[in-house]
C-alpha cells in the first residue's frame, strides 16, 4: 500500500542464470513466503508481482523469471533491455554456474539499460558442505564488475528479502524525485494588466 507522499516506483526487475541454480524458488519465496523441494524448471519465462514499502517510496516489482535452459537464451534479451534492475544468480556448489553468471553479467553488461542496477546472488547457501564457489571469489568478482553480491538460500530464506529490499532501496534511490501538484506564480497588481472581453 502506498504511503502519502511517497515515490511510487513500477520497476520491471529480471532473473538470469543457470537452470537449476534456483531463480524461481528465490521469487516464490519472495512473493509467496513457500519453498517447493522440486519445482519445475520455467519454459521461457514467469511472471510475477510483489509491491514494497520503503520509508521513502513504495516499490511495485514486474519480476521476470528467466528460463535457465541454453534453448530459450535467445528470448533473455527480451526480457532484460527496459529493466530497472537484474540479478544474475548462480549455485554455490557448481562452478559451471559460476562460470555461466559471468557470461550473463557481461552480456546484460553490453546490451541492457546502462543504468540498470545488477545484483549477484550465489544461491543454495544452505548447502556449506557441497560449497565450489568460494564467498570470497563471488564478492571480488562482483566489486570488479560494479555489481552488488549476495549469498542466499530460497529454501531456508536466508538473505531472500533481504535481496530485494536493497534492490528497492537502489531503486528508490536511483529514481528522481517528483514534485506533486502545480506550482502556482502570483503577480504583483501593478505589473499585470486587466483584460477584458468586450470593451
Amino acid at each position: 500500500m502506498a504511503r502519502p507522499g511517497n515515490k511510487n516506483i513500477q520497476a520491471k526487475l529480471v532473473l538470469l542464470g543457470d537452470m537449476g541454480t534456483g531463480k524461481t524458488s528465490l521469487v516464490l519465496r519472495f512473493v509467496t513466503g513457500k519453498f517447493l523441494e522440486y519445482q519445475e524448471s520455467t519454459i521461457g519465462a514467469a511472471f510475477f508481482t510483489q509491491v514494497l514499502s520503503l520509508n521513502e517510496a513504495t516499490i511495485k516489482f514486474d519480476i521476470w523469471d528467466t528460463a535457465g535452459q541454453e534453448r530459450y537464451h535467445s528470448l533473455a534479451p527480451m526480457y532484460y533491455r527496459g529493466a530497472a534492475a537484474a540479478v544474475v544468480v548462480y549455485d554455490i556448489t557448481s562452478m559451471d554456474s559460476f562460470l555461466r553468471a559471468k557470461k550473463w553479467v557481461l552480456e546484460v553488461q553490453r546490451q541492457a539499460n546502462p543504468t540498470l542496477i545488477m545484483f549477484l546472488a550465489g544461491n543454495k547457501a544452505d548447502l556449506e558442505d557441497k560449497r565450489k564457489v568460494g564467498s570470497e571469489e563471488g564478492e571480488q568478482y562482483a566489486k570488479e564488475n560494479g555489481l552488488v553480491f549476495i549469498e542466499t538460500s530460497a529454501k531456508t530464506a536466508q538473505n531472500v528479502n533481504e535481496l530485494f529490499y536493497e534492490i528497492a532501496k537502489k531503486l528508490a534511490k536511483a529514481s528522481p524525485s517528483r514534485q506533486s501538484g502545480i506550482k502556482l506564480h502570483s503577480r504583483s497588481p501593478q505589473n499585470s494588466r486587466r483584460m477584458f472581453c468586450c470593451s
